[in-house]
C-alpha cells in the first residue's frame, strides 16, 4: 500500500522525471542533428534536395506526434520484423518529430542574419562554409535560441505522450501511482508541478543566456 503522505511518491515521480529530462535531451541533441542538415537542404539550390526537406516537414508537422509513436512502435516491426523497446521507439520518433521543427528553428534563425555577412566573408577570401560557420551561425545562434529553448519546453512535455506506449516517464509513474490509491488530484499537482519547474528553470537560464548575448 502506498502511504497517504505525498513525499511517498517523491521516489517514483522523480525516477520518471529523470527518464524525461532524458528523453528530452536525447530528442533535442539528434533532433538537431538531423535538423541542420535538413535546414540546409531547405535554402538549397537543388530542387530535389529542397523537395525532401519539404516532404519530411510537411509529414512531421502535418501528423500528430502521438500517430507517429504509435507507427514507430506498431508499424516499424511489421515492415522490418524487429521490435524495437518502447523507450528506444519513443526517443526515435521524438527525435525525428522534434528534427521537423528544429529545422525551421535553424533556417530562419540563418536567413535571419543579413546577406551582406556572407558577402563579408567572401570577400575576405573565406569560403562558403568557412563563412557559415565563422560569421552567419555565431550570429544566427542569438537569434534562434528563443525558439530553441521554446522547442525545448514543447520537446518536454510531449514526452508526456510516451506514456500511450508504456514508457514510464514522468505522466506514466503519476498513473501508476495513482492507479494503486486513487489519489489522483494529489498525483496530479505534483506532476504539473514538476513539469513546471523545469520549464521555469529552462526560461530562467535562457534568459540569463539573452542577458549575456553580445549587443
Amino acid at each position: 500500500m502506498f502511504e497517504t503522505d505525498w513525499i511517498a511518491y517523491l521516489p517514483d515521480l522523480l525516477r520518471g522525471l529523470w527518464l524525461t529530462l532524458v528523453l528530452t535531451a536525447t530528442s533535442m541533441i539528434f533532433g538537431t542533428l538531423i535538423g541542420f542538415p535538413l535546414a540546409l537542404m531547405k535554402m538549397s539550390q537543388s530542387r530535389i534536395s529542397r523537395g525532401i526537406a519539404a516532404v519530411y516537414g510537411t509529414l512531421v508537422r502535418g501528423l500528430p506526434l502521438l500517430v507517429q509513436i504509435l507507427l514507430v512502435y506498431f508499424a516499424l516491426p511489421l515492415l522490418t520484423g524487429m521490435r524495437l523497446p518502447a523507450i528506444v521507439a519513443g526517443g526515435v520518433a521524438m527525435a525525428l518529430y522534434t528534427a521537423g521543427f528544429m529545422a525551421e528553428v535553424f533556417r530562419s534563425g540563418i536567413q535571419s542574419v543579413d546577406k551582406g555577412q556572407m558577402e563579408a566573408g567572401r570577400s575576405i577570401g573565406f569560403g562558403h562554409w568557412q563563412t557559415m560557420r565563422l560569421v552567419v551561425l555565431p550570429q544566427a545562434f542569438w537569434i534562434m535560441l528563443p525558439n530553441v529553448a521554446n522547442q525545448f519546453s514543447i520537446t518536454l512535455k510531449n514526452t508526456s505522450l510516451l506514456s500511450v506506449i508504456g514508457v514510464m516517464e514522468l505522466t506514466m509513474a503519476g498513473q501508476t501511482i495513482y492507479a494503486m490509491n486513487f489519489d489522483t488530484v494529489r498525483v496530479l499537482a505534483l506532476v504539473g508541478v514538476m513539469y513546471l519547474v523545469i520549464v521555469l528553470i529552462a526560461e530562467q537560464i535562457t534568459a540569463f543566456i539573452e542577458r549575456k548575448m553580445p549587443k
